[in-house]
């Protein structure tokens, strides 16, 4: 027997075997969908049934990457996240041919000036400087992956002059200075990993001018990698400011005041995806988890709804009143707005008081979350176009509205939205899933579960391993750095040198018949 012939024979039974495999498998799952309670399509359709449920599981992933349009999808479509990427990674945006808007839809629009500012006219801080590394596409090519370099790039940091500067808490010790409109929202180290807050951390040190919310996690090490300014949350768990029986603790308070990158204290009432207090699952929570927070490692964590320490505005006030006198420090506070009566009555005890928050985090119920429930994320709160102008005009009615500054966050992650959001009465604008992107978020909706594919809202050490973090930091610089350059572009055009002069008068809304009409008539009063 030649060894054409022998080979053959081999194949044959190799074939056979795994022919045979197959038809022993299939007969297997057979008998157990069969004989199953659980599901009734695999009891009637056995086996078959199988390809649904697989179908089902990666329905998703074929959704995003296959049937649904550059402008469908949620909570963020293909067209938003190929924006922050672009930013982030090339360091650019650059369109071709026009815009993909739909146009006929109702919306806000800035107004343009017939006589833009020239370069030469703005009023920007042209000394400070930001080198990271960039992206150069050089190639892409259908059937290959794309060519492309790093290179080093210089460019101006876009911050703000001294004199258009905004001072959170002029009146404190030590008031909380900035000069870039743009920063990290709140994002507790355990919702994300120690890769992705350090990241995070550099790159916005490396930026300049920005800072970063640790969220109601409290202050980690890696919140401190990148010496950026933050703004540590409180909620009401007191994760990081309690004693080991979970009450408030002025000393813990004390202590941390103490950290010069700590500039301002944010208490945190509510959150637009879920006015309840925060939940972390128990595998997020690991031992150096639980010992910043002061917890037990391994259980999963649930706020209370609301402070203890306080009931209403005057306690809320006086306690607010007791953390600025003990740290020197501004403190604010965060929430969700339901209506004008509560952004009113929230004025009127600022005004009646003369005390009250030195800044106001309007968080929109499109706000994003690391785990919440569905009915509160999607029918709780008002979305920041709606609830933003309610507390701006409310500020304004009482007479307060220059010894608050106003924080906006819900979906602004590309420089129109930030700059409506600013006309709209914000000082400074919040973004979180605009900066997890640029750290490698694809949008796999599973933050809640510790199983995020790229290391990103994950503390599972293994999964962390996909996040490189000297590569990410410059993603997330970058894109602050262009977030600022295109809002200062968006300003010129809107025939204004600085985008601190954002008004009403610069946005007007257009409904779905053409109708055009000023902002302030789209403030919905009861």
């Amino acid at each position: 027997m030649n060894i054409a012939d022998t080979m053959t024979i081999i194949a044959f039974i190799f074939s056979a075997f795994i022919l045979a495999s197959i038809i022993v498998i299939l007969l297997y799952l057979f008998f157990v969908d069969r004989n199953q309670r659980q599901h009734p399509v695999l009891r009637n359709y056995p086996v078959l049934g199988r390809v649904r449920y697989f179908l089902e599981q990666i329905g998703p992933e074929l959704r995003q990457y296959l049937f649904n349009s550059d402008l469908e999808g949620k909570p963020f479509n293909r067209d938003e996240y190929q924006h922050v990427v672009k930013k982030a990674k090339y360091k650019r945006d650059v369109i071709g041919f026009g815009s993909l808007r739909d146009f006929e839809k109702p919306g806000y629009y800035i107004r343009n000036s017939m006589f833009p500012k020239l370069t030469e006219e703005i009023n920007m801080d042209v000394d400070s400087k930001v080198t990271t590394n960039r992206y150069l596409l050089l190639q892409e090519p259908l059937f290959m992956h794309r060519k492309e370099i790093l290179e080093s790039h210089e460019s101006p940091a876009y911050l703000l002059k001294d004199e258009d500067a905004i001072v959170i808490g002029k009146d404190c010790e030590q008031p909380f200075v900035v000069k870039g409109q743009i920063g990290m929202s709140a994002m507790s180290y355990g919702s994300l990993g120690k890769k992705a807050i350090t990241a995070l951390s550099e790159g916005l040190g490396m930026a300049k001018g920005s800072w970063m919310n640790t969220g109601e996690g409290g202050l980690s090490e890696y919140h401190l990698k990148g010496n950026v300014d933050i703004i540590m949350q409180i909620g009401p768990g007191l994760f990081g400011v309690r004693d080991p029986k979970g009450n408030f603790s002025w000393e813990a308070l004390k202590e941390k005041a103490k950290v010069p990158q700590i500039k301002a204290f944010e208490l945190k009432l509510g959150q637009g995806a879920k006015t309840r207090g925060g939940h972390i699952d128990a595998e997020k929570v690991t031992e150096e988890i639980a010992r910043i927070r002061m917890v037990e490692p391994f259980k999963s964590i649930d706020s209370p709804n609301r402070f203890k320490e306080f009931s209403d505005l005057a306690s809320l006030f006086s306690f607010m009143e007791d953390v600025r006198t003990t740290t020197g420090k501004p403190i604010g506070m965060k929430v969700v707005i339901g209506s004008f009566h509560e952004a009113e009555e929230l004025a009127k005890q600022i005004k009646e008081t003369g005390v009250g928050p030195d800044f106001i985090t309007v968080d929109g119920g499109e706000g994003g979350t690391g785990a919440s429930y569905q009915e509160l994320a999607d029918g709780v709160g008002l979305p920041i176009k709606s609830a933003l102008p309610l507390v701006h005009k409310a500020l304004v009615d009482y007479g307060v509205r220059d010894r608050v500054k106003i924080i906006a966050s819900g979906k602004l992650i590309s420089p129109d939205r930030v700059a409506v959001a600013l006309a709209m009465g914000a000082d400074l604008v919040n973004i979180a899933r605009g900066f997890m992107i640029t750290v490698g978020c694809i949008q796999a909706l599973k933050c809640h579960s510790n199983a995020c594919p790229v290391g990103v809202a994950t503390t599972d050490p293994d999964l962390q391993k996909a996040l490189v973090i000297e590569e990410k930091k410059h993603r997330t610089a970058n894109y602050v750095i262009s977030m600022r350059k295109g809002l200062f572009r968006i300003a010129a055009a809107a025939g204004l040198d600085s985008p601190v002069k954002f008004k009403e008068e610069h946005v007007v809304y257009k409904d779905e018949k053409g109708k055009v009409s000023p902002l302030e008539d789209r403030i919905f009063l009861e």
